[in-house]
């Protein structure tokens, strides 16, 4: 009873902490555990627990690293500029091919796994047509939130990445049985898109509007940083881009892990697009930021985790739900957990549910049977509609981006969030990503 209730006291104080902002996630993964730790006599122990953590999510921290690096280096050098000018030059005045447009820029721009970034560059390229033409806002606004939630499930997007950390796995574990669930999710944006887009067309018809305005904003979206372009090296990057998407589906079958394949990726990047020793430095500094604030509460879960499992917490708080919970669900943990997922993390901040909730639901599917794999993938169905929580941080960046307010993202995309869950959990189940 004292384990259990040392547990809980520690994940509800970690919560209210960061849900007030009176510590940020980093601080408090480190500072709560450590206290409740020494509180519960584990000092002797404490330094080897918290090492024993840093250990295991070491791998998870080296792929979002590396992961951040390649995809800033392939920003930086132009790779996707060339899409967004033929997306800007083929939409015109169709709102129907504008909206489409806009959700293929935004898919394109989610491989670099920061939802800022897919609403820096989306919104960038897109927004001033949105006004010139009339079309609302909100769309745009929507569009790149649920692009925002697929991405999600990438393994080097915040919240799987959280989901590695926190249940100790490997991130093919997570991300191989999800990609039927990605491939959907996308369709189901385009698809969206095109709703959204024949409801714009309706309402406003084709507007004809002049040539340079469009090569105004193309020029103005691919104009930044002109000395990092590396246009003449369009097909190596892409090649080199493709190649290492497709080795990320057969690691396991190379005996290559995905955080060497990031690593190995990022250094062939630097490589050829930037010969010279001081322009690699240069780049490798310039995204150390974003990269460090990432790994860095990787890290810090890693002590969270640490100690809450090897105090066994975990196992005391898990044994007590379990005699809460009615025998006949336990053995629907998957999918209890892909439901609960999406009320959760809308009420919680991803280090709240990622770190406090998750390893107890974890634990208890244990005890039924239900792999750590299977309950990790089941807690990323529900982002569709964590993706309208005012606790998400960038989203606050896409409204302000888009002059539009935050209930009126909510109000425009919780039905379509609302349906983007139904379809994850949905193709999950069939492909057997999690079961019934």
């Amino acid at each position: 009873m004292i384990l259990t209730l040392l547990g809980f006291l520690m994940v509800i104080t970690f919560m209210y902490l960061i849900m007030s902002k009176r510590m940020t996630g980093f601080a408090a993964l480190i500072i709560i555990p450590i206290a409740f730790g020494l509180l519960g006599g584990f000092a002797p122990t404490i330094g080897k627990l918290m090492m024993d953590g840093v250990k295991t999510i070491a791998p998870t921290a080296i792929m979002m690293m590396f992961a951040v690096m390649y995809f800033g280096i392939m920003v930086d050098v132009g790779l996707f500029d060339g899409l967004i000018v033929q997306i800007l030059k083929k939409v015109k005045g169709d709102p129907l091919k504008i909206i489409v447009g806009t959700t293929f820029l935004s898919i394109i721009a989610s491989l670099e796994g920061e939802g800022a970034v897919v609403f820096m560059i989306t919104c960038t390229a897109m927004l001033p047509l949105y006004k010139r033409i009339g079309i609302n806002p909100v769309i745009l606004a929507v569009i790149c939130a649920m692009v925002t939630a697929v991405k999600n499930m990438f393994p080097w997007a915040a919240p799987t990445a959280r989901v590695l950390a926190a249940l100790k796995l490997d991130a093919a574990e997570i991300f191989n049985p999800l990609v039927p669930v990605i491939i959907f999710g996308f369709a189901y944006i385009a698809l969206m898109g095109y709703v959204l887009g024949k409801r714009e067309r309706a309402r406003l018809g084709v507007i004809q509007i002049e040539d340079s305005m469009i090569d105004g904003i193309a020029k103005e979206v691919v104009s930044k940083n002109p000395e990092f372009k590396r246009p003449k090296l369009f097909w190596v990057n892409l090649i080199m881009t493709l190649t290492l998407m497709g080795l990320l589906l057969v690691e396991k079958k190379i005996g290559v892990s995905i955080p060497i394949i990031f690593l190995a990726g990022s250094a062939l990047a630097l490589i050829v697009n930037f010969p010279k020793v001081k322009e690699q430095q240069g780049r490798m500094l310039a995204h150390a930021k974003e990269a460090l604030q990432v790994t860095a509460v990787v890290f810090a879960a890693g002590i969270f985790m640490g100690i809450l499992t090897g105090t066994k917490m975990t196992d005391a708080m898990a044994t007590f739900l379990i005699g809460i919970i009615p025998t006949g669900l336990g053995s629907h943990m998957g999918m209890i957990t892909a439901l609960l997922s999406a009320p959760l993390s809308f009420l919680l901040s991803n280090d709240a549910f990622y770190f406090g909730v998750l390893p107890v639901l974890n634990q208890m599917a244990a005890t039924y049977g239900i792999g750590a794999g299977e309950i990790g993938r089941a807690s990323l169905l529900g982002t569709p509609v964590h993706m309208l929580s005012p606790l998400v941080a960038a989203l606050w960046l896409l409204v302000g981006m888009c002059d539009i307010t935050f209930g009126d993202l909510q109000k425009g995309g919780i039905w379509w969030a609302f349906g983007l869950m139904v379809l994850n959990i949905v193709v999950a189940l069939v492909t057997g990503a999690i079961s019934l």
